[in-house]
């Protein structure tokens, strides 16, 4: 598989290849999103495309991953000119879960399900519609456009207005819309879903509030990987010290609905599909460290990891002061 990072030093951009333990910096391309126009312009792969271009540079991976090198890692995606054109977004409920959580859904009386598990059961029923045909449509939010995606090594804030923060491992997925309006899969990258889970639990339609957080994606896009069954791992440490961690798992055989249909149900609305945009979409957890009673702090770190997708995810947690005053509007009337 070929996975890509963007890298900057100073005023320079660059893209590269990952050939652990080194990148390859490739010519004449300062952003995927260019060398993405370039691959859909020139009808072939964004792998085939890499393949055609030459490296300039060799730098040491260790180096910028760990953060002392001249060259720092950005989002392995963005929109270089207008990060307004870059939306943000994810699909929830889509997890299979632990069997003992799906015994109890299934034992409990229709008219006791939350909507949440009715979503959840629609989904168990409808979510893999076969070749040709439309399932159900799964929960979808929206997080943002491009300006609150955050690299490897980034904080993830926790804004004054919060009650709290917390991580969401995930893959997620990045599309370009082509000219002609057809969207394009670049690939995938492991994603950190970050939301406010006590503001989210107090109310089902806080929901869509909980989500406008800054979030992280990369370090790596990996441009043709396999969907299919993604074991991983998240982790919490706290002071340098482990405060929890879970093995967890991704992909379609783990999920109620199908890639197929999760793209359907993002693109079939026609704002979805302008020339020029980028999509960032996450498709769902299956663990989280809230729902095992853990608070994160500030200065906690969260690194997630999936198997095939390049290197842990690493990022912390900031808390901003809670001393705020409100927002005021100024009339232009």
């Amino acid at each position: 598989m070929t996975s890509l990072v963007q890298i900057r030093r100073g005023d320079r951009r660059a893209v590269a290849v990952c050939d652990e333990p080194h990148l390859l910096v490739i010519e004449g391309f300062l952003s995927v999103f260019d060398l993405a126009r370039a691959a859909i312009a020139g009808r072939t792969t964004l792998a085939g495309l890499v393949r055609q271009s030459a490296a300039v540079e060799t730098l040491d991976y260790d180096e910028l991953y760990a953060g002392q090198s001249e060259w720092r890692l950005l989002t392995p995606i963005d929109h270089p000119r207008d990060p307004a054109r870059c939306l943000v977004s994810g699909t929830g409920l889509t997890h299979l879960g632990s069997a003992a959580n799906r015994q109890q859904m299934h034992e409990a009386a229709e008219s006791d399900l939350t909507d949440s598990m009715k979503m959840f059961r629609s989904g168990l029923a409808g979510g893999k519609p076969a070749t040709g045909e439309i399932g159900v449509a799964p929960e979808w939010f929206y997080k943002g456009n491009g300006t609150i995606l955050r690299g490897h090594g980034e904080p993830l804030d926790v804004p004054a207005f919060a009650e709290d923060g917390g991580e969401e491992a995930e893959i997620a997925g990045v599309y370009l819309i082509g000219n002609d309006g057809v969207p394009h899969r670049l690939g995938m990258t492991i994603g950190n879903e970050f939301s406010d889970h006590v503001f989210e639990r107090k109310n089902y339609l806080n929901l869509a509030g909980s989500k406008l957080r800054t979030c992280a994606i990369g370090p790596e896009l990996v441009v043709d990987p396999s969907f299919d069954s993604i074991s991983g791992a998240v982790a919490i440490t706290r002071g340098g010290a482990p405060l929890w961690s879970k093995t967890i798992v991704t992909g379609e055989r783990e999920m109620s609905h199908n890639l197929r249909n999760i793209e359907h149900h993002h693109f079939k609305f026609d704002a979805h599909r302008r020339p020029g945009d980028l999509h960032v979409h996450y498709f769902g957890a299956c663990a989280l460290s809230f729902g095992d009673g853990v608070r994160l702090a500030d200065g906690d770190v969260m690194e997630v990891a999936f198997t095939g997708f390049g290197r842990p995810l690493r990022n912390s947690v900031r808390v901003a002061s809670k001393n705020r005053e409100p927002v005021v509007v100024s009339p232009l009337g």
